[in-house]
């Protein structure tokens, strides 16, 4: 069996892709098809461990779940993980590959689109249909040569492409239009029909809207999609997603700051706390104040975590945490913030930019030192209070010294991780998606008396992807888009 496909394009990035893609899985599912979602080319420092054994993007990770199947390697071969303004590593089919700067990237596409190739026919043996996701731009003439991610896949893989504008940020018709204006003609032929997502008011006001940009285009119009606000309890893609306004919660008894730094990594990490009503989530950012009523400190995972620690120390915030533990305040490392909490953090080989070491926090007595072995894998244990957790690891180095004795957690097999200080106020672990148990949640509000959980996370997640897809069927033409793969 040789799966039908179809592939979702933007005509720029957080336009809806990720989402739309995950929506219509979990849509063609209830219709009794077997879906598999692929990117071939992804860039985020939000990752997942996948179900045989490497890591791939977040969003991936995500519509896996819509279509109730386990993610694998192949639903995302090539994955970049920004480490600098101009550089990323370089993960395929889940395994670090290597670095390279921007410019230098470009021409190693080539080398990349056999691995990209193969993946999809494997998904294709597998499905009734593969919904593929572009990256970025399709517009992104400028880095047409070579492409792996978009329209040099599309043509490759002989896959129609939907067009998906976001009317929210204005400008759709000329985005769209704009599209098919710079694209190649032979590119422009591959794009089907398009989908306007994000609208907000009432649908009859932008009829016309519709009319137009398929006059001009000569493609399809497929669907006008309102905004659906619940996506944002979904865990997001990339950094994009930090941007968004933050809503408060004046009846919180929980206020827990979370400090973001320029290569955060792995910040769906929190998310289920957000999602707790009787926690406020405040995003920090350097040039701004740590609440002083904040009663936990969150310092999040890094891609480049002696570049962060440089930032940290630049923007006063371990200033301002080591007055939140005179406060009587806690403070918890994740991952490359678990790193930065000890005395001394060292890269001899440049894994994450240039070689070096530097002091460290001091808030836990160890030291670390990165290597090129990158530990990858599911996670299950106690932790340090005997409450049961599932997550994951993800990190490269190795950590040791004495907080090390007070292990944070210890896993199945025996193995002791993390540290916790002696005052009990300093934690850190490896450990990623240790908040979206539940058990877990519940005994870290109940640490800080904030109540019991008042959500089953993983249940709400799948009722949003129920919703998203029923929202889905009732705005875009599912049936005509099915058509339309091949």
């Amino acid at each position: 069996m040789i799966a039908r496909a179809l592939m979702f394009q933007g005509t720029g990035s957080d336009v809806g892709k990720s989402l739309i893609v995950a929506g219509l899985a979990r849509a063609l599912i209830s219709r009794g098809l077997k879906v598999l979602p692929f990117k071939p080319q992804n860039m985020s420092n939000n990752a997942a461990v996948a179900g045989d054994g490497g890591e791939i993007g977040r969003a991936q990770a995500l519509q896996a779940r819509a279509a109730r199947v386990t993610p694998s390697v192949h639903m995302n071969p090539v994955l970049l993980k920004p480490q600098s303004e101009v550089g990323a590593q370089i993960v395929v089919r889940g395994r670090v590959y290597g670095k390279a700067k921007a410019a230098d990237y470009q021409a190693l596409k080539p080398e990349l689109m056999g691995a990209v190739q193969d993946s999809f026919a494997r998904l294709k043996d597998e499905a009734d249909i593969v919904l593929v996701e572009g990256a970025g731009s399709a517009s992104e003439v400028n880095l047409r040569a070579n492409d792996i991610a978009n329209m040099g896949f599309a043509r490759a893989a002989d896959v129609p492409v939907i067009l998906i504008g976001d009317i929210d940020r204005g400008g759709v018709i000329a985005s769209i239009a704009g599209t098919k204006a710079v694209l190649d003609p032979a590119d422009a032929s591959m794009i089907a029909g398009f989908l306007v997502n994000k609208f907000r008011g009432d649908p009859a006001l932008f009829v016309e809207g519709m009319a137009r940009i398929a006059a001009a285009t000569g493609w399809e119009a497929l669907g006008l999609i309102p905004f659906f606000a619940r996506a944002r309890a979904l865990p997001a893609e990339d950094a994009l997603a930090l941007d968004q306004a933050q809503s408060t919660k004046p009846e919180a008894k929980l206020k827990i700051a979370v400090l973001i730094l320029p290569h955060i990594a792995n910040f769906d990490d929190l998310d289920p706390l957000a999602a707790e009503p009787a926690v406020e989530l405040v995003r920090v950012r350097p040039g701004q104040a740590l609440p002083g009523d904040a009663r936990l400190v969150i310092v999040p995972g890094s891609k480049a975590t002696l570049s962060d620690l440089r930032t940290f120390r630049e923007a006063g915030f371990d200033i301002d945490i080591a007055a939140h533990l005179r406060r009587g305040g806690a403070v918890l490392g994740l991952c490359g913030g678990y790193q930065m909490l000890g005395r001394v953090l060292r890269d001899p080989d440049g894994i994450e930019g240039p070689p070096g070491e530097a002091e460290g926090l001091g808030l836990l007595d160890l030291e670390t030192t990165l290597s090129d072995e990158k530990r990858l894998e599911r996670a299950r244990g106690v932790t340090f209070d005997g409450v049961p957790f599932e997550g994951y690891e993800m990190h490269l180095g190795r950590t040791e010294g004495p907080d090390c004795d007070h292990a944070f957690a210890v896993f199945e097999n025996g193995t002791r991780e993390g540290a916790v200080s002696p005052n009990g106020q300093v934690f850190g672990t490896y450990v990623h998606g240790l908040f979206a148990d539940d058990r877990q949640r519940a005994a870290w509000l109940a640490r800080f008396a904030a109540g019991p959980t008042q959500i089953r996370y993983d249940n709400q997640i799948d009722d949003i992807l129920d919703e998203l897809a029923a929202h889905l069927e009732a705005h875009a033409d599912i049936d005509r888009l099915l058509t339309l793969s091949r």
